[in-house]
């Protein structure tokens, strides 16, 4: 018989029978492609993962390895270290060559974000105060699968008799996991990496000490019963931590201050800390103690990765413009000359004659459309080897396009080679609504004034230091013109509002100008010394001066004109607003804390961020307003 297909009933069996086989075909190839996908990007994920963490901790750790060929062993083993910092498991990773999957407190994977990446990186969560069923089945799979897990036995951050390097228990999770996936542990032993919570260790050239090591795999035990293979591996892992200890101390001769301290000890009761009420000091909760700390390691390790890649990005930026064998007469010709100039004279603008014998090289406002933003541009009086940078240019925000004169104005000076102008433009508005006029200063080779084949900002500060004091010269003159022209309209206060190295340039301002209402200077560069001899940024420039036989003292020749650290302010040191980033590299606390104790009466802001970040400008702004400055 057939059906309406003319089909026969063998025929039409025979037809779904393939059809399930072909969806079974379709089904195993997509879950296939599935796993294969999500193990690319996992790989992936870590391999980012540790490429970041390399150029982050290359910077500022030397890591010594002990017994580097057992952490290389083939198949599935469980690595067992010691936990004295939050930077352990970054570290460790770094210097075995496997991927390793690590057991994290449940915790960190609660924000989602954090959680998004611990998951991308092969990390799973685990309970500190309980088994978890589903992590102990996860440990076991993935040591069986050949893959290497990573965990502390000790079940958190312990230092003094709570460490098991001081003969602590050992929590005996470890030997469990151990002996049911029948994989090898590991003793893993790190000193060193909690003092990476003293802000100071963060410094440039500081390379921070940390030792790993290394001991002999032991062994599952698969011949004795649980019970006692368990007690086995614990006695055993135990006994090669404290033998992994001793050998650390005796062979390297470590002193005290190498040996572990608890995070709130080397952090010295910070000031981040304090804020929160020194809750982990006065022991009202060590549990949010706890979580303070953990967050501020957090915010000091993003901090320091971000500024990390960008320090990388501007070396290798550097590595174009190099000195050639006349650099060093060049450079004490240039020295020589400013010697004999005061600040002022240094900032004076020259006058430019044109062919019709009147000044060409001054701003004009007179003229400017009825548009509440306009664009000011002049040639600079300073003029330069590049015709793109010899244009000043000036975005300027009024609050009414008809009456903005005798208004008070803001100047907005950009970081160095920052990427957009549009969160400034959103400030100048948010001036414009409070009574200010804004104007948005497009520095020396940036924005308008990038000479074609240079990145943004790519020629202001390089090994030629000659061109890198010249375009701080041209900031501060064309700024002066500008406040000139701005006063001829009747306006006659000016605040200044700037970021990095356009906090370089307003705190060189304020050294010769006295009509300023507020300077709020952002992460500023203010010693030439440490931005040139000790900075991240700057080992590229160190590597072209050391090259051309430029020594630190002949550069200091020059600090009375381009240091503010070296300078006095001309305006009211009460006006000034120094704000520093407390996990900032590039200008770290210390550098601002030093230029606001000599200018006297300025003010000192500390904010939780790196030198790169946002949290700076909306916590000065704030700040500025409690202060009456608007």
């Amino acid at each position: 018989m057939s059906n309406d297909d003319g089909m026969t009933k063998s025929e039409s069996r025979n037809a779904s029978a393939g059809l399930r086989h072909l969806n079974i075909r379709i089904s195993f190839v997509i879950r296939h492609s599935c796993v294969v996908i999500a193990s690319a990007f996992h790989s992936c994920a870590y391999h980012v993962g540790w490429l970041w963490t390399r150029l982050l901790f290359g910077c500022i750790a030397q890591i010594h390895v002990v017994g580097r060929e057992n952490a290389n062993c083939s198949g599935g083993f469980l690595l067992a270290a010691n936990h004295i910092s939050h930077f352990d498991p970054f570290l460790i990773s770094l210097v075995v060559q496997r991927k390793i999957d690590w057991m994290t407190m449940a915790e960190f994977f609660r924000p989602r974000g954090l959680g998004f990446l611990l998951r991308a990186i092969d990390a799973f969560p685990a309970e500190r105060d309980r088994a978890d069923r589903k992590t102990i089945r996860t440990a076991i799979d993935r040591l069986k699968n050949g893959r290497v897990v990573g965990l502390f036995p000790e079940g958190g951050i312990r230092d003094g008799v709570r460490s098991v390097l001081e003969g602590a228990p050992l929590r005996p999770g470890a030997a469990t996991l151990a002996h049911i996936a029948g994989v090898p542990i590991l003793p893993c032993v790190i000193l060193g990496s909690d003092r990476l919570y003293s802000a100071k260790q963060w410094l440039p050239l500081r390379r921070t000490r940390i030792w790993i090591a290394f001991g002999t795999p032991i062994s599952h035990f698969p011949e004795l019963q649980r019970s006692e293979a368990r007690e086995r591996i614990g006695s055993q892992l135990a006994a090669a931590f404290n033998n992994l200890y001793a050998e650390l101390r005796r062979e390297l001769q470590l002193t005290p201050d190498d040996l572990p301290h608890s995070p709130r000890e080397r952090m010295k009761h910070c000031r981040a800390s304090s804020r929160r009420g020194d809750l982990a000091v006065t022991g009202i909760s060590n549990r949010r103690g706890w979580h303070a700390n953990l967050e501020n390691a957090l915010r000091r390790f993003a901090s320091g990765t971000v500024d990390s890649l960008l320090c990388a990005s501007i070396n290798f930026l550097h590595r174009r413009h190099r000195l050639n064998g006349s650099s060093r007469e060049q450079m004490e010709r240039y020295v020589v000359m400013c010697e004999a100039l005061s600040p002022h004279q240094y900032y004076s603008a020259p006058n430019v004659i044109a062919r019709n014998g009147e000044s060409d090289s001054e701003p004009t406002v007179d003229g400017i459309r009825d548009s509440r933003m306009a664009t000011l541009s002049w040639r600079s009086p300073i003029q330069t080897a590049f015709a793109a940078n010899n244009v000043a240019c000036v975005e300027l925000f009024r609050t009414d396009a008809r009456k903005w004169e005798r208004t008070p104005t803001v100047f907005l000076l950009h970081a160095l080679m920052s990427t957009s102008p549009t969160g400034h433009h959103r400030w100048a508005e948010s001036f414009n609504e409070l009574g200010w006029n804004a104007c948005f200063v497009h520095l020396p080779y940036h924005f308008s004034r990038v000479p074609a084949g240079y990145w943004n900002g790519e020629l202001a500060i390089t090994p030629d230091l000659i061109r890198n004091a010249e375009a701080l010269r041209q900031g501060v003159v064309e700024l002066r013109q500008l406040m000139n022209a701005l006063r001829e309209h009747g306006c006659r206060e000016f605040g200044v509002l700037a970021t990095s190295y356009g906090g370089w340039i307003g705190a060189l301002l304020a050294t010769v100008e006295p009509d300023l209402r507020f300077v709020a200077l952002m992460a500023p560069i203010v010693n030439v010394d440490h931005a040139i001899w000790q900075s991240p940024a700057a080992r590229r420039i160190r590597h072209e001066l050391i090259r051309a036989n430029i020594e630190p003292s002949l550069v200091a020749r020059h600090f009375q004109l381009s240091s503010p650290l070296h300078c006095v302010p001309r305006c009211d040191p009460a006006r000034v607003l120094f704000v520093t980033g407390e996990f900032d590299s590039i200008a770290p606390a210390e550098q601002i804390a030093a230029i606001q104790r000599k200018w006297h009466g300025s003010e000192l802001l500390r904010v939780r961020q790196g030198h790169f970040g946002h949290r700076m400008m909306r916590e000065t702004i704030t700040r500025l307003k409690a202060r009456g400055d608007f």
